[in-house]
């Protein structure tokens, strides 16, 4: 069975240390992702990173994500390339989120073209089974934005994910206000495209409640 949509994304690409806030259309809150929300975001992935004997040093990060808009936020991917006090790449993380309010990370550590191969570890999709292998295309963005997630699966690939994009600068207004309901639009989506396969009543995978990497879920 294929089954395939596309949606129109206007994430944001943002410095850890310069964060943008325009309440209530675009703010980047730590409960939103990993960590303690008491909590900045870069405190939080210093400290999850601290523990894989990462170290950031003070080295520069940028995220890319969807901003919280009108007091809700959800993002399937947060992608954040992590850099030395040099500049140097350092790592890639690939924060997960499913529609039951879970989140995973995975570090990454692509080649020179972004490709990195991982285990699933996540429970995203009730379709799916946690089993298998990511390979991620995450090259760090220019003006131009080409990510790709592709699941493998007894030798075969069984999903996909691609985005891609160019730099449209700092949003005005009427972007703002043209993005303000995108979290729950995306969300709506990913549902109901859920409802149409479980129409077809394919089978659904068990999902067992997830263990929070960080100790704070």
């Amino acid at each position: 069975m294929t089954r395939r949509f596309t949606s129109p994304l206007r994430p944001w690409l943002v410095d850890l240390d310069h964060l943008p806030h325009r309440p209530p259309f675009a703010t980047f809150e730590a409960r939103d992702h990993l960590g303690d929300p008491g909590r900045t975001i870069r405190r939080n992935l210093e400290r999850w990173l601290a523990t894989r004997n990462v170290h950031l040093d003070g080295g520069r990060v940028l995220m890319l994500t969807t901003p919280r808009t009108l007091g809700y936020a959800f993002n399937p991917l947060t992608v954040y390339w992590c850099h030395d006090r040099a500049g140097h790449p350092l790592c890639t993380v690939a924060e997960v989120h499913n529609t039951y309010g879970e989140r995973h990370c995975y570090l990454l550590h692509p080649d020179d073209d972004g490709h990195a191969d991982t285990a699933k570890e996540f429970y995203v999709s009730p379709f799916l089974e946690v089993a298998g292998d990511y390979r991620m295309r995450l090259p760090p963005p220019t003006d131009r934005l080409a990510l790709s997630v592709v699941l493998h699966q007894d030798g075969r690939p069984v999903f996909s994910a691609v985005l891609t994009g160019r730099r449209a600068g700092r949003p005005g207004p009427g972007t703002l206000l043209a993005q303000a309901l995108q979290p729950h639009r995306v969300r709506a989506l990913i549902q109901r495209h859920g409802v149409a396969l479980w129409l077809r009543r394919l089978p659904v995978v068990p999902r067992r409640p997830h263990v929070a990497q960080e100790g704070v879920q």
